[in-house]
């Protein structure tokens, strides 16, 4: 067995998690979960050392570009054109099966 790191996640724990998250697992996956799980909470700890002062937060790691249209207003159907496939428009509306008595 592999040693722990100090800020390890117990099975109990992933036992737990797991059935908040309605998971079944096996006890090889318990056991490979607080391992792994235990592990990236080590990297993390570790990343916190790092001296980050004046780095600017980022929400992406390149740069991000819309290639997306304009959003332009364009004049839509009218109700005689919307209606014109309708298969049973009544009254100016469409007209849809009654399903609630």
């Amino acid at each position: 067995m592999t040693k722990r790191p100090t800020n390890a996640i117990d099975i109990a724990e992933v036992v737990r998690i797991a059935h908040l998250a309605r998971l079944t697992l096996t006890d090889a996956e318990v056991e490979s979960l607080s391992h792994d799980l235990s592990g990236i909470l080590s990297y993390v700890k570790k990343l916190e050392e790092l001296d980050v002062t004046g780095v600017l937060p980022t929400s992406h790691a390149t740069e991000v570009s819309t290639s997306l249209r304009d959003d332009v207003p364009v004049a839509g159907l009218s109700s005689p054109q919307a209606l014109a496939n309708a298969p049973e428009p009544i009254g100016g509306a469409f007209g849809v099966p009654k399903i609630i008595e």
